[in-house]
């Protein structure tokens, strides 16, 4: 019995420029090479894309390759793997066919009309995504200009970590100061890195603004899209680079996993006197002559990503276990279904909450009272998200009686779950913000954050105001 090669992770072929297609086990094209993924529904991508059922013995679900290692086979086969000449397997820590169709997906869920196709890799967490991303575009020396409007383990890694390990830091105060943002990028600058959307008060970013500011300077923009998912915004069409995903929220959906993922768009130049370390000829990557090769010449178009498989995750190592990246390729095949009915539950809990008089404000960004309404009309047409954050309008105690009094609502550090979940992230998922970094991230004390998920939104809004009540009596 002979059975089709598996294959490594040719999302990050140095060759292909194709996209990712899919073929039947007479090898007619489902979804064709020739075609790309826009002619195709999202919704036939989050299934199907990424997996050829005959190149893994025609096995209908993706298969968990748990193995370390995968056979050489031959002296010149070793040669090829060794090389990056090949894309098949060779060390699950580089490269597992589980994991590589995850990032075919995840990649093929961001490919709308651009080409050559964006590419992605899968990591360990999603603060593995954003540290190899940052570092990546750093290079040696290099500084990254951000805001405060971000996750606080992210901002506080700015802040305390990153620094040690040579990366500049620069944090503009008012996240939505276009200007700012211009004057605060210097020579050193390598990148811009925002939130889509903001966690936790759903602050939505211009980004074809920030793109355009950007690329004026010859630096790329990097997005992290945790929050907004692919389904609800590709920021690719609105010219970001890079977009980071912490997997384990809503891509994964189910509160059981940890991962992140890196998606490069492919069209960004690295070939510049800015990012010296893409042009760099590396001893490693030497070719059969021992002459040493640049992450440009073996990644030609994906470089990024390249270089985050043949640096970052070779020597450092936060590598996503195949069983992990199966229970992600599992989320994501209900990924636009989970999220379509996070978006209406979300709708429903702001209306009910803007007419609570114990609740002070709502912050969504279609509230009443959102400065950002049009940003979601532009960005965010097919639903602003599943996270409402709102402010508690009691006393310190008749807050946590609130948290304590809830039975439908998880009190847990997670969002982008099926179940919903509550949390006051002043004290908790943003706990490392200083008074002043919160100031500049607008995050109050009195704020509740709520992650809707997939429950019936009257039962969630009953039970919130009877925690409401208990909290109030």
């Amino acid at each position: 019995m002979t059975t089709e090669p598996v294959q490594g992770s040719p999302a990050l072929s140095s060759t292909s420029t194709d996209a990712v297609s899919l073929e039947t086990p007479q090898s007619e094209p489902l979804l064709p090479d020739v075609l790309p993924y826009i002619q195709h529904g999202f919704e036939t991508i989050q299934v199907q894309a990424g997996y050829n059922a005959a190149e893994h013995n025609h096995a209908v679900s993706v298969p968990i390759y748990q193995t370390t290692a995968f056979d050489l086979g031959s002296a010149e086969r070793a040669d090829a793997l060794f090389g990056f000449e090949s894309d098949d397997a060779l060390y699950t820590r580089m490269g597992n066919p589980t994991v590589a169709v995850l990032e075919q997906r995840v990649a093929a869920l961001h490919a709308g009309a651009f080409a050559p196709a964006p590419t992605a890799i899968a990591l360990a967490s999603g603060m593995a995504a954003i540290t190899y991303a940052l570092f990546n575009a750093a290079g040696r020396g290099g500084r990254i200009l951000t805001n405060y409007r971000l996750y606080g383990g992210t901002v506080d890694a700015f802040t305390h970590i990153y620094p040690e390990l040579g990366l500049g830091i620069d944090l503009v105060e008012d996240a939505d100061d276009l200007a700012a943002y211009e004057a605060a990028i210097t020579a050193d600058t390598r990148a811009l890195f925002v939130e889509s959307v903001s966690n936790p008060l759903m602050a939505v970013a211009d980004l074809e603004a920030l793109a355009d500011i950007a690329h004026a300077h010859g630096i790329v923009l990097i997005v992290d899209n945790t929050l907004a998912t692919p389904y609800l915004l590709n920021p690719f069409e609105y010219g970001a680079d890079v977009v980071v995903y912490s997997a384990t929220k809503a891509l994964s959906g189910h509160g059981n996993v940890i991962a992140g993922i890196v998606v490069e768009s492919g069209t960004f130049d690295y070939a510049s006197d800015t990012y010296p370390q893409f042009s760099q000829p590396l001893w490693f990557l030497r070719d059969g002559n021992d002459v040493p090769r640049t992450i440009l010449q073996i990644f030609s178009t994906n470089p990024f990503c390249g270089r985050i498989l043949a640096v970052y995750l070779n020597y450092l190592g936060a590598a996503l276990s195949p069983f992990d990246a199966y229970l992600i390729l599992q989320g994501v095949e209900t990924l636009s279904l989970r999220v379509k009915k996070q978006v209406a539950n979300a709708q429903a809990l702001v209306s009910w909450l803007e007419g609570d008089s114990r609740v002070a404000w709502v912050s969504y960004p279609t509230a009443t009272e959102s400065p950002y309404r049009d940003l979601a009309a532009k960005y965010l047409p097919r639903g602003a998200g599943s996270i409402v954050s709102f402010g508690f309008a009691g006393t310190e105690q008749q807050k946590r009686r609130f948290l304590d009094a809830v039975r439908l609502w998880g009190y847990q550090a997670n969002i982008g779950d099926a179940r919903s979940l509550i949390i006051n992230p002043a004290e908790t998922t943003h706990i490392e913000l200083t008074p002043a970094a919160r100031a500049a991230a607008g995050l109050r004390s009195e704020t509740i954050r709520l992650s809707l998920g997939l429950e019936d939104s009257a039962d969630l809004i009953a039970d919130l105001a009877q925690a409401l009540t208990q909290a109030f009596a």
